[in-house]
């Protein structure tokens, strides 16, 4: 069943362009559509989900091996929600058709990648996977073949390439020790060897290796060009769900399914993720560029995930979890709104514009839902998610983390306080008087982003004993 999602978006692109590319130019949109609402379904109600034949025959000749739980859910509803978001704003922003024919193509096949990265349960078909992301990313970031996009895309492909070297090296070392690249049978034969130190070299080179995947600090280097080059719902697919599948969830899946959270890895986790959260917040700070601000604002927000995930208990991995999909969420909504202001403004650069909401009162209210959500303030789901993670690193004696978390919420708060002042609020500048609000291709990922932010803080007690904790004890305990 789960091949599926893997598998459909993958003969997707090979009917579209083999059999069928003068139609296809004109419904790939729709296609993939269709698609990403099957698999924001399938996230909510698998129950209801039905296999094709064919796709059940293909899937028995590759023979995947998969797996999904609760968090493989989570994941998924994230992947197809942002998935969703990307076409309506591509179909807006993208208007020749053989330019959006491409888009969907590479779309599609990194919605199969991240699919695969979330379902493998064997560490080199995850690795594929990974390459997978990677490539179609390095393609997606050059789109529009300008010179800033160039260099984003380079810098991203070649601090990949690192990660991928350090990752094989890793897997080979695993491989040598385990026998197998399976999750199960390298998690049983770490029991008996954790402390042999090939064994924690090739751990700590993979955990580095996702590092960088995710852009944390001090490996983060081609994420803000990355983020800040790519045409608008590039930079909502990196931001939204690609860094969080291929870093993020990754290292969440390795360390506590594969490795194991041992002390010496919480320590190095901690340490990476309230790093992240400091020092990015701060260089959030001094950015006048709008999508650059919202780049460094994602390294700080991924921080708090790390965290929360290296305090090792059900409570801190609840909060971690938590958080990853409310990061997913809130980072996706602002880069739309970013996207809507460069369309309409014509402009990043935030000492341009001003008094935005008078024009854009749209744009400009889902954007400060956004801000607030990130900066944790309540009753907004990203309060609740850092809270967890707080309480978390109290309880578990980690008093410095905690301080740290909150400290980085305030730096947070700064930072936004000081984007909506340039972008949206104050005088509006003459040159701006003729603006109006986005289209639709605008206005429903925007709203349908403010409504989930909103909807996830308000119902965050009943998502905390349904959801939450319940998937955060596949990996707590």
């Amino acid at each position: 069943m789960y091949s599926a999602l893997i598998l459909k978006p993958f003969f997707c692109v090979l009917i579209m362009n083999m059999f069928l590319k003068g139609w296809a130019k004109k419904t790939a949109l729709w296609v993939a559509l269709l698609l990403s609402v099957a698999q924001i379904i399938f996230a909510i109600f698998p129950e209801t989900y039905h296999q094709s034949s064919f796709i059940y025959v293909i899937s028995n000749f590759f023979k995947f091996d998969l797996a999904a739980d609760n968090i493989t859910r989570v994941l998924l509803l994230c992947i197809g929600i942002v998935f969703f978001v990307t076409i309506i704003l591509a179909k807006q922003m993208i208007k020749d058709d053989d330019r959006r024919f491409n888009f969907i193509n590479l779309l599609l096949i990194i919605v199969s990648g991240l699919n695969g990265v979330v379902l493998v349960t064997d560490i080199f078909s995850l690795y594929v996977f990974l390459e997978i992301v990677a490539v179609g990313s390095f393609v997606l970031i050059a789109f529009n073949k300008e010179m800033l996009a160039l260099e984003g895309a380079f810098k991203y492909i070649i601090l990949s390439s690192v990660a991928s070297i350090m990752m094989l090296t890793a897997i080979a070392l695993l491989l040598l020790v385990s026998g197998s690249t399976s999750f199960s049978a390298i998690s049983a034969s770490l029991l008996y060897s954790t402390y042999n130190p090939l064994i924690m070299i090739a751990m700590i080179t993979f955990i580095c290796g996702l590092f960088i995947k995710a852009g944390l600090m001090p490996f983060h280097g081609w994420l803000p060009d990355a983020y800040t080059a790519a045409p608008g719902p590039v930079s909502v697919l990196l931001a939204g769900v690609v860094t969080k599948t291929v870093g993020v969830y990754t290292l969440m899946r390795i360390v506590i399914s594969v490795f194991g959270l041992y002390l010496p890895i919480q320590k190095i986790l901690m340490f990476v993720g309230a790093s992240s959260i400091i020092f990015a917040a701060l260089a959030a700070l001094g950015q006048t560029d709008f999508k650059r601000m919202l780049s460094f604002s994602s390294i700080s927000q991924v921080g708090y995930i790390v965290l929360g995930l290296g305090c090792g208990t059900t409570l801190g991995i609840a909060g971690a979890l938590f958080h990853l999909f409310n990061h997913t969420i809130f980072k996706s909504l602002l880069f739309v709104n970013a996207a809507t202001v460069e369309a309409q403004a014509g402009t990043r650069d935030m000492q341009k514009l001003g008094g935005l909401s008078a024009k854009m009162p749209i744009t400009g209210f889902s954007s400060v839902l956004a801000s607030l959500s990130a900066a944790g303030i309540p009753p907004l789901a990203g309060f609740w998610s850092k809270l967890i993670i707080v309480i978390a690193l109290w309880l578990s004696g980690n008093y410095i983390y905690a301080i740290i978390a909150v400290m980085g919420s305030v730096l947070t708060l700064a930072y936004f306080l000081s984007l909506q002042r340039m972008v949206f609020f104050g005088k509006l500048r003459e040159d701006l008087m003729n603006i109006k609000e986005g289209g639709l291709g605008f206005m429903i990922p925007t709203v349908l982003l403010a409504v989930i932010t909103v909807g996830a803080g308000l119902a965050f007690p009943y998502l905390l004993n349904t959801f939450i904790l319940p998937v955060s004890s596949i990996f707590g305990g």
